[in-house]
């Protein structure tokens, strides 16, 4: 595995030109972000506003960066082929995005999918995300998938078995999105501080609650450095 560190020195490094290219290269009224994933993306059991998406814009905002409202495509239960689907029927391919997130593959793992197909699929869904931002891969962002095992659904469960099946997806997706040299970040470890921090579980006993995805935005935030 490549030093972390490395990572995220080149990545904050490009986020430096796409944010400088934003601001100066058009108008910066027309900063367009795409959000692409399932539930984690559409905020299941949070305020819209709490959304990590809209809290990404908004945190941008307020650092004096002119971006329009997120389009998100994402749904509870979706797995990496039903986000597929529903790319095709939004017909995105006729825009061009300054940034586009992917978080995709916690349903493919609780359905029991198969990791192999997974990739195949991912690795679809990253290739398309880098074409709609216009093929410049610094404007893309992976995110790792959370590990519902902590939450009190997952504890249900085998929760042992889902956190280690959660880390065998990451590190699929994690070698997928370092071959295609886009941005990777690392939400999982803040997922799992739920075990003991409730504060991060949304009403609903499974997914992230609104404060959950404000620590996942103060990571996103170091890949855009501030004006």
């Amino acid at each position: 595995m490549q030093n972390k560190s490395a990572w995220s020195a080149l990545f904050s490094t490009s986020m430096v030109f796409l944010l400088a290219w934003a601001c100066q290269g058009q108008d910066p009224d027309s900063l367009r972000y795409l959000a692409l994933g399932d539930s984690y993306t559409i905020g299941t059991s949070v305020e819209p506003a709490e959304r990590f998406p809209m809290q990404l814009a908004k945190s941008l905002q307020q650092r004096g960066v002119a971006i329009q409202k997120p389009k998100i495509v994402a749904r509870v239960g979706w797995s990496t082929d039903q986000l597929a689907a529903a790319m095709d029927r939004e017909n995105l391919e006729g825009s061009t995005w300054d940034v586009v997130t992917l978080l995709i593959g916690v349903n493919n793992q609780y359905r029991g999918g198969a990791l192999a197909q997974y990739k195949i699929e991912f690795e679809a869904l990253l290739k398309r995300a880098i074409k709609l931002a216009g093929n410049d891969k610094k404007k893309v962002i992976v995110l790792s998938i959370p590990d519902y095992g902590v939450t009190p659904f997952g504890q249900r469960f085998q929760a042992g078995r889902i956190s280690r099946e959660i880390d065998e997806f990451n590190a699929a997706n994690r070698k997928i999105a370092e071959a295609q040299e886009v941005a990777y970040l690392d939400i999982t470890p803040i997922s799992r501080e739920a075990l003991k921090n409730k504060a991060l579980i949304a009403d609903d006993q499974l997914h992230p609650s609104g404060k959950m995805y404000a620590r996942w935005v103060e990571q996103l935030l170091s890949f855009f450095p501030e004006k």
